[in-house]
């Protein structure tokens, strides 16, 4: 990991984990990494279908032009090599050891940018590993990011992040890549962590701040 933003969570989820191979989801404290929230973003493992998005940070639906929650994980990446990506975050969960992932983002202009993306899995009780905490980070700080959305990410190479011994737990399969469906579930999670960023931006008192707060560890 060579990214600010990737080094800091992984060692907040190792902080987390402790002796174990995953944290629980609810010891995850988003006052914690406030400061990193933007880039941050929770899957949900599907029966029978993709990793889908549970919530992602207001960065990350900046750079690819859309509100990510509920949409398949599939969907990011580009249409030749959706199956390396969803197999690789749900090896994650299935072997509870986490991935270190670079790829590229391309626009629709042909411009592109290096990502840093970490998936660490979470645990939603016993042994049961249905969550992954992640990020996703650019190397370089462009000015067209944000204002140009990103059609697609594209896979450049992956690696695991953890030497302690895997072990497989019990976690639905997954379908062949001409199986996976998009999802587009609505919005509000941007919207939430925005408020968390800057809560006086909508006129909002910390007492609604610390509600939100509550909202987004029930997400989780």
């Amino acid at each position: 990991m060579r990214q600010k933003t990737s080094t800091e969570i992984f060692t907040y989820w190792e902080q987390l984990r402790g002796n174990a191979d995953a944290p629980l989801r609810n010891l995850i404290q988003p006052s914690a990494v406030r400061h990193i929230l933007p880039q941050l973003f929770i899957l949900e493992s599907v029966p029978n279908e993709a990793p889908r998005f549970r919530l992602a940070g207001t960065a990350i639906c900046s750079f690819m032009g859309r509100e990510l929650r509920g949409e398949s994980f599939a969907a990011l990446w580009a249409g030749s090599q959706p199956d390396d990506p969803v197999r690789i975050a749900a090896g994650v969960m299935s072997h509870v050891v986490p991935a270190l992932i670079n790829a590229t983002g391309y626009s629709i202009s042909g411009r592109n940018i290096a990502f840093e993306m970490v998936l660490m899995p979470v645990r939603s009780a016993g042994d049961v590993c249905d969550r992954l905490l992640g990020c996703l980070t650019p190397v370089a700080h462009l000015s067209w990011l944000g204002s140009e959305r990103l059609e697609f990410l594209a896979l450049d190479r992956s690696s695991l992040l953890s030497e302690r011994p895997a072990r497989r737990v019990e976690v639905p399969l997954y379908p062949e890549p001409a199986d996976l469906i998009s999802r587009h579930d609505g919005a509000g999670l941007g919207e939430l962590m925005r408020r968390k960023l800057n809560p006086k931006a909508d006129g909002r008192d910390h007492e609604k701040v610390d509600s939100s707060r509550y909202r987004f560890n029930r997400l989780l």
